[in-house]
């Protein structure tokens, strides 16, 4: 990368003194069991994430503090402080246990983003149950996919979603015993066959002991969605709760006083692990807005909130970009410290535009819902090479690896060669399997590895780059082309919003690349237009990585979570089956 590229930090830049100074000196002193010892989880047999996150607040100096403030359009704003979220977490622990709901059992949070969702997220773990959030945008049918791969014993859902999306399909889902209902807009509080959970609410108790759990107890239960057939369960335990945590410090750069706003759904792991459970376990306040994405509306919560640190994705800050920059003219965020990304790589484009137009570069980390939390990542006091995912946090050793026939990997030292990015194994939040498929858990790992089917290279300076999942990579006659390093050039063009980029079968070179572009408000398609970018990604890339062929869309097929589909824009070019599209931004 050219020098003049790198963003540069400065101490006065950092506005405050941030939690990882000197990158060498912490990763050297770092251990997971101080990290354990720090929350207090002194014991590998006595770790619950809610007792660490909740009630390690409830009634000490954060008691009275804001843990989460809900925003609603055209409603007051609702504060829950620590001592109240323990309480609602306890009496949703004692409704499980009413309904005869216990340790290792399976509940299903299917909302937006509602208290009731987190107060049932935080007191099933609580009770020692197994908690799912799931994305209220599904469909009836991956809803009941995923009940039953899971064995859902118990759904918290509202009274709509229930009426809209469970009803019918409530004879399918044979495990299913229990369906809790939130009345939302003045809806039904009952319907045959289903409890009100405000009325389960009232009669439980505000105390509740503790279930005792250690920390290889399951606890969380995320679906990653394949690219054909059944969605994968990915099992985490309580343990991971040191994870979440460290990297709140270390990524996130989270202080006492910050007011935090991470946009991804809980319906997703990102969501879960940084959208409830690291703020908590750090005593901040989260923000946590229901609405769905508007321009205009997420900088008045950064303006009016006065938010300090926020975590969002690649497709919201592509969609700012799109509504341009006179929006942010408007407001004023003085109070924003630190903004973070993730979901998939951030073209260097928008960490740019984060600099110069809301003040702040961008910085970009990369994780998996497979690893439970953040492993890599730019932190406050890193400068920042855009395009790059940063370097290993402390307490993660990652490497770059080529497979050998044998099956073994073999770790590639030198610098800036691609291969696969493996992760060695030992961080508390690493999935425990993938449930009822033990033989595609162990595909997962080579020896000490954990294959992430990401490739990736790493520079002289130890920062990664992300080239393509493996799958997606395009052979072009020799060449092995990464579709983001494309996707990237393309975002540079004025006009360009958003790029995906596939390959598509040619009988002389093998795969042509062909790129997918929607623009940005104030461009028209026109062949002209295609001529130029064209032209400007062969000037960037060069003859044999441009594509060429170029298709202009209005937008790009995306996930909820912020992945744009490439397998399905190339689906959809060859006429083949699309496979899984459940978790398609729309869907459902």
């Amino acid at each position: 990368m050219d020098a003049a590229s790198i963003i540069r930090k400065t101490v006065t830049a950092l506005r405050v003194t941030p939690n990882m100074a000197d990158y060498v000196v912490e990763r050297a002193r770092f251990s997971w069991d101080a990290v354990s010892r720090e929350l207090g989880c002194c014991s590998a047999e006595r770790v619950n994430i809610a007792g660490v996150a909740v009630d390690r607040h409830a009634d000490g100096p954060l008691r009275d503090k804001v843990a989460l403030r809900f925003l609603v359009r055209g409603e007051p704003t609702r504060d829950i402080s620590f001592h109240a979220l323990s309480a609602h977490v306890s009496r949703f622990a004692n409704v499980l246990k009413g309904l005869g709901v216990g340790k290792g059992e399976r509940v299903f949070v299917l909302a937006g983003r509602i208290p009731e969702l987190y107060i049932a997220v935080l007191g099933s773990l609580k009770n020692g149950t197994v908690v799912t959030p799931l994305f209220s945008a599904f469909g009836p049918e991956p809803i009941a996919t995923r009940i039953n791969l899971g064995g859902g014993r118990v759904l918290v859902t509202t009274d709509a979603l229930y009426e809209r999306k469970i009803a019918k399909w409530r004879d399918k889902m044979p495990t299913l015993e229990h369906v809790l209902l939130v009345a939302e807009d003045g809806g039904r509080t009952s319907l045959p066959g289903t409890h009100n959970l405000a009325t389960l609410m009232d009669a439980a108790s505000a105390a509740c002991d503790l279930t005792p759990t250690g920390a290889e107890d399951p606890a969380l239960l995320h679906f990653t969605s394949g690219t054909t057939g059944t969605p994968k369960g990915a099992v985490h335990v309580h343990g991971a709760v040191t994870t979440h945590y460290a990297t709140g410090r270390y990524a996130l750069d989270l202080h006492a006083d910050d007011i935090y706003w991470c946009t991804a759904d809980p319906g997703w792991v990102t969501g879960t692990s940084y959208g409830i459970i690291a703020p908590l376990l750090h005593g901040v306040t989260s923000v946590i807005d229901h609405e769905e994405f508007d321009a205009e509306r997420w900088y008045g919560i950064l303006q009016d909130e006065a938010v300090t640190v926020w975590y969002t994705a690649p497709t919201a800050i592509r969609m700012l970009m799109k509504a341009g920059a006179e929006i942010p003219k408007k407001y004023k965020f003085p109070q924003l410290r630190f903004i973070a990304s993730v979901g998939e790589p951030l073209n260097p484009e928008a960490v740019r535009w984060g600099s110069q137009v809301l003040g702040l570069p961008i910085h970009d980390n990369w994780w998996q819902t497979e690893t439970g939390g953040i492993m890599i990542a730019n932190t406050p006091a890193f400068d920042i090479k855009p395009g790059s995912m940063g370097r290993p946090l402390p307490g993660i050793d990652a490497a770059i690896v080529k497979h050998n026939e044998d099956g073994s990997v073999t770790v590639l030292d030198q610098p800036d060669v691609e291969g696969e990015l493996a992760l060695k194994t030992g961080w508390p939040s690493m999935f425990r399997g993938y449930l009822n498929n033990e033989e595609r858990y162990r595909k997962c790992f080579s020896g000490e590895w954990y294959l992430s089917g990401d490739l990736a290279k790493r520079d002289a300076d130890g920062y990664f780059w992300f080239v393509g999942r493996a799958d997606d990579v395009i052979k072009s006659a020799g060449h092995l082309i990464g579709p983001f390093e494309v996707e990237s050039a393309l975002m540079e063009h004025p006009a360009v919003a958003e790029a995906g980029v596939i390959g598509k079968p040619d009988p002389v070179v093998g795969e042509m690349v062909k790129a997918f572009v929607s623009l940005k408000q104030g461009y028209t398609d026109s062949e002209e237009l295609r001529r130029e970018l064209l032209g400007h990604a062969r000037k960037k890339l060069g003859a044999a990585v441009a594509p060429k062929e170029i298709a202009v869309l209005p937008t790009l097929p995306r996930t909820r979570s912020g992945k744009i589909m490439r397998r399905l824009l190339k689906a959809r070019e060859l006429g083949l089956p699309e496979g899984d599209t459940s978790t398609l931004e729309g869907g459902g």
